[in-house]
């Protein structure tokens, strides 16, 4: 749902997005493989966004499954993901995403962010708030991994009501922040309080 800044062993910030060429990943080393899933997942993330939707979907395999779990979702044909994605976009629009953990295997990707929302639409099927609800969404996303695609998003859209008791999370010091100017309350942004206890 985010374009979310680099983590890790992702991509330098030059190649944020660029979109990976298909590679013969059965070539690839352990660390090569887990590189590139990273880099796919990244692209995958930058190019979220109306202008760039259709590049985020070159990035699935085949016979991609979409699910939304928590709003029970799920599409297995890319025009509906695309639709869906467009849906998002009319519905929700961020004001903060902060990135709390993403790293690999060679199958699988998992991300972690805390998003700050404005709701601003009623595209999204089941999202349980209205047109003007400020949320603090964790976002938490497995992706499976095929043949060097994605060949399965899952999409943890656990959502609180903003500044109510259960939204409370552990922030890791030096989490990549990502603050978007155009959000309807951008303006209205608290610091960010990081966990500063080690791991």
């Amino acid at each position: 749902m985010t374009a979310a800044a680099p983590v890790g062993t992702s991509p330098d910030a030059s190649d944020v997005g660029a979109i990976p060429a298909d590679v013969d990943v059965s070539t690839l080393s352990r660390d090569e493989l887990i590189a590139h899933n990273l880099k796919v997942v990244e692209a995958h993330f930058h190019n979220e966004n109306p202008e760039s939707i259709d590049k985020a979907i070159a990035l699935y395999g085949p016979d991609i499954v979409w699910e939304a779990p928590n709003r029970g979702q799920v599409y297995t044909d890319p025009a509906q993901v695309r639709e869906a994605y467009m849906a998002i976009f009319r519905t929700v629009h961020f004001n903060r995403a902060i990135t709390l953990r993403r790293f690999a295997t060679e199958t699988h990707v998992f991300d972690d962010q805390l998003c700050d929302l404005t709701v601003v639409g009623d595209e999204m099927p089941n999202l349980g708030f209205p047109p003007g609800a400020r949320i603090s969404m964790r976002l938490v996303h497995c992706f499976e991994m095929k043949d060097g695609k994605i060949a399965r998003e899952i999409a943890y859209e656990m959502s609180r009501p903003y500044g109510g008791p259960t939204d409370f999370d552990s922030v890791p010091a030096g989490s990549p922040v990502e603050e978007f100017p155009d959000g309807p309350h951008f303006a209205d942004l608290p610091p960010i309080r990081f966990d500063d206890r080690k791991s």
